[in-house]
């Protein structure tokens, strides 16, 4: 299956989701083809109303996919964690790599840069996808099966969508550690009652 249809167009951003919002404010480096009036704040430091072509920016990536897509007024470049020289550092061992230094949402900020990526958009496709699929199955096995110090050392070097698979997976974990010590029946409170309950109590004091 082409890697491309896997992330665009068939992903659909959240609206709500706060990791597809800081996702989006990443930066991507852009060229103004055409002069924007108007838009001169962009650049503080040209102190200029408007915007001349040529000028070079590097833009939050929704800004830039508006840019982009009304009569390509930017032009874009993918931002330096996907470009050759790094690509190659995740094809040689994707699994030992720090990703969250690459890009703390790099597998959803590369889902948006993928309209932009132009011809280089097969190829981004193609790494999102073989780094996950490298990455995942050591992500699972620690979260089942390491001790809490060695999970928090592996978690730091995930993105936030690995974390989140991560935390899932140390659920799952627990969850069977207590089903299997017969202790899953056992009724407790909610946390969020508790820290209810516990506010109640401060204002009566």
């Amino acid at each position: 299956m082409n890697p491309l249809a896997l992330h665009y167009p068939s992903y659909f951003p959240s609206y709500f989701s706060i990791n597809d919002i800081l996702a989006t404010n990443e930066r991507v480096p852009c060229k103004f083809e055409r002069a924007a009036y108007g838009l001169g704040y962009l650049d503080p430091s040209s102190g200029n109303k408007d915007l001349t072509a040529g000028t070079k920016l590097e833009l939050p990536c929704w800004l830039a996919r508006a840019l982009y897509s009304r009569r390509h007024i930017v032009s874009c470049q993918l931002p330096k964690a996907f470009k050759e020289r790094y690509r190659e550092i995740l094809k040689a061992d994707a699994s030992l790599v720090d990703l969250h230094m690459f890009s703390p949402h790099f597998y959803e900020f590369g889902r948006h840069l993928l309209p932009l990526a132009g011809p280089d958009a097969p190829i981004l496709g193609t790494l999102l996808v073989e780094t996950l699929r490298e990455r995942l199955r050591r992500t699972m096995d620690t979260s089942l099966n390491s001790l809490d110090d060695d999970a928090g050392s592996h978690m730091a070097k995930l993105d936030e969508l690995e974390r989140s698979l991560f935390r899932a997976g140390r659920k799952t974990f627990h969850d069977h550690q207590l089903w299997l010590s017969r202790r899953a029946h056992i009724v407790t409170t909610s946390p969020m009652v508790e820290q209810h309950n516990k506010r109640k109590f401060s204002e009566l004091t």
